[in-house]
């Protein structure tokens, strides 16, 4: 139950003061993360402030990362981000066991296809030719943490659309039956669509990162993914040449 209590900090919004009060709970470890953190009735009956007022103060800490906002189920004290090595191709489900959490996937789409002129351009195939197409959510904890949209060469991976996907994921699969042998990237901040967000289960306003992916083996154009990431679930690190050693 909330102890009603006026905003205290003098000459801020109010806004900026329920924003600041829920960060005190939050940094002194009264509300751990994953606790789930009022609503915006719950804050506008506890701490009287207006509904508008309310939801500026959660829509706003999500977008910080402090919180994570679930459509129908509530907003949570958001765990430490996840993250992946930018420049390295790393299989997620390894980096969320690495952090001793569950990774878990759910298969949207998983078809053969005709391809587009783009896709076939990316994969190096004649336009119209036979690829195969996954689209699959991946989750942390329960929480979506990536979508990933991926076009597949036949001829690279002939039993692709046989795979289990919710056991192993495309990354683990393609590595072990054709072997990196480069990659390119093309990183953007973008806005998510509206199956993106619907996928990911998020808001709107919530930007996203997104990833431009192909990969090869020996001389052939394996894959090509599109990989979008919530801002505020998410980061992406590269660290390349020599690091000073720790003092």
């Amino acid at each position: 139950m909330l102890k009603k209590q006026p905003a205290t900090r003098y000459g801020a919004p109010l806004y900026a003061n329920v924003k600041q009060m829920i960060l005190d709970r939050i940094h002194s470890g009264e509300w751990p993360p994953e606790h789930r953190v009022p609503s915006e009735n719950e804050l506008v009956a506890g701490w009287g402030v207006s509904k508008m007022t309310a939801n500026r103060a959660l829509r706003e800490l999500a977008n910080e990362g402090e919180l994570v906002r679930i459509r129908g189920v509530g907003s949570f004290v958001a765990a430490r981000k996840g993250h992946s090595t930018l420049f390295e191709v790393r299989n997620i489900a390894d980096e969320i066991v690495e952090r001793g959490h569950i990774h878990s996937a759910s298969i949207v789409r998983l078809a053969r296809e005709k391809t587009s002129c783009a896709v076939a351009d990316a994969l190096d195939l004649q336009a119209g030719a036979t690829v195969f197409h996954s689209v699959i959510v991946h989750r942390e904890n329960g929480i979506p943490v990536q979508l990933e949209d991926r076009f597949v060469n036949p001829a690279a991976a002939p039993d692709y659309l046989a795979q289990d996907f919710t056991a192993l994921t495309p990354n683990a699969y393609l590595s072990a039956i054709a072997p990196l042998s480069g990659s390119e990237h093309v990183v953007e901040a973008a806005m998510p669509s509206a199956q993106e967000r619907k996928l990911l289960d998020i808001l709107r306003t919530e930007p996203c990162l997104a990833i431009r992916r192909r990969t090869w083996s020996g001389r052939s154009v394996v894959s090509l993914v599109h990989l979008v990431y919530p801002g505020n679930r998410y980061r992406l690190e590269s660290r390349t040449g020599a690091t000073p050693d720790k003092v």
